[in-house]
This record gives structure tokens, sequence and C-alpha cells, in this order.
């Protein structure tokens, strides 16, 4: 393994959706900052020891090994545990932002991101002269921007299809946590790159999901409304 020592810059995002990742990435564009991403939590682990970052983004939910424990684990290891770390997920209720900031969290932000609240939550992690003392800003022009943005709605809307399938085979199996995270991701992913709707319609869901009284067949048809707006989000987007 490479132990990077270098002066450059660089942020570690651990989110496994890819949107989210990307999102980040494509926001700090302008800087000059290096965005390594992980999908998971062990793999996260690893390259947070290899790349040393300045400040590491961690989602919640998570396979292999969830948000919180990750961050427990991070605190405890002399290498990393001074590494500030920006807590993100779809459930800031106030039992998540206690654990997240007992657990060693500098700031816990939600679900959808914009650029606004990712420049503020780093100021407030990395200190408010953070962004003027990098010097050698690339500014995007407005042309480049749009281009970022248009970039990403494609790749949520490509990511679709695999999303469709994941979620009916949670469907036929029955499996309600399953489903719970794929839609967890959606509602995320979705808010984030601009589609509100759609985002709106799986907190829906996603609160039908969690509440037991609510039998297989109303989950059902509410995940029936999300395929709906899905094919009108395809339809739209490939004019």
């Amino acid at each position: 393994m490479t132990i990077f020592f270098d002066n450059k810059v660089r942020f570690l995002v651990i989110d496994d959706s890819d949107i989210i990742r990307n999102v980040i990435k494509n926001f700090l564009k302008e800087y000059n900052i290096e965005v390594i991403m992980s999908s998971d939590g062990l793999e996260g682990i690893q390259k947070a020891i290899e790349y040393k970052p300045k400040l590491i983004f961690l989602d919640i939910m998570m396979p292999n090994l969830d948000g919180l424990r990750m961050l427990k684990v991070i605190k405890i290891l002399d290498d990393l545990k001074n590494i500030p770390v920006i807590v993100i997920s779809g459930h800031t209720d106030k039992k998540n932002v206690i654990e997240a900031v007992e657990s060693g969290a500098v700031k816990v932000i939600s679900k959808p991101l914009t650029k606004a609240i990712l420049i503020k939550s780093i100021k407030e992690a990395l200190g408010d002269n953070f962004f003027s003392e990098l010097g050698n800003q690339k500014l995007l022009s407005n042309e480049e921007k749009k281009e970022i943005k248009e970039t990403i709605k494609k790749l949520f809307i490509s990511n679709l299809p695999s999303k469709i399938e994941a979620i009916k085979d949670a469907l036929v199996g029955e499996k309600r946590e399953l489903l719970k995270t794929i839609i967890h991701e959606l509602k995320g992913s979705s808010g984030t790159v601009g589609f509100r709707n759609l985002s709106r319609i799986c907190t829906e869901i996603e609160g039908k999901i969690s509440d037991n009284n609510n039998d297989w067949q109303t989950i059902e048809n509410s995940i029936e409304n999300l395929f709906s707006e899905i094919e009108v989000l395809e339809i739209l987007n490939s004019k």
C-alpha cells in the first residue's frame, strides 16, 4: 500500500451512492482538492490510511461497515483520529445527530446536498479561511457548471434500470430491510440531482416500509407509483 505524504489537499468521500460521490467531487472541482471516493466502510478505512485525507465525508447507511461503526473505528486509530469527519445522512433526526456527534463527527448534514451546504460544512470543519488559503482556484464558467450538472443527471438516469431491478428483487423476496436501504439511497441521490418529486415519493415509501403495521401489498402499491415517476423521468430526459 502506498502512503501519501505530499502536500496535496485530499478529501475522502465514503458513500455507497455513486451519484452522491460524484456530486461532491464535482461540487469541489473548481478548487485544488483531490477527491478520493469509496463505496463502503471497510474500503473507506483502507483509503483513509493510504491517503491521509484532510477531511472525510461519511454516509451513515452503507454495506459491510455502516457509517457510525466506521466513525468509531476512525476515532481509535492514531493515524486517523484527528481527521475531521462530516457525516451525511438522509435521517438527521435528533437520535442520529447525537449518536454521530458522540461518535466523533464534527458536523452532520442531510441529503439532498447542495453546494452551499457543502461549502458551509467544510468551513465549519476546517476553518473559515480554508478556501482562501488554498489558492490556485479554477473558476468554472457557467457553461462548465451546466455541463457538470447535466452529466450528473445523465449518470443518475442511467443507473435507474439497475435500481428498478434491485427493488423488484427485494419485493419478490419481501426483503423489507434491503428494500428500505435501496429506497433510502434513491431518496438521497434523486434529491441531490434535483429530482425533488422522486425524492418525496421515496420518503413516503421509506416511511411505509419502516411502519411494520403496513402490509406488503401497501408497500407494493407505493412502489408502483415510484416506477411510474421513474418512467416519466426517463422519457423526459431521453429527449
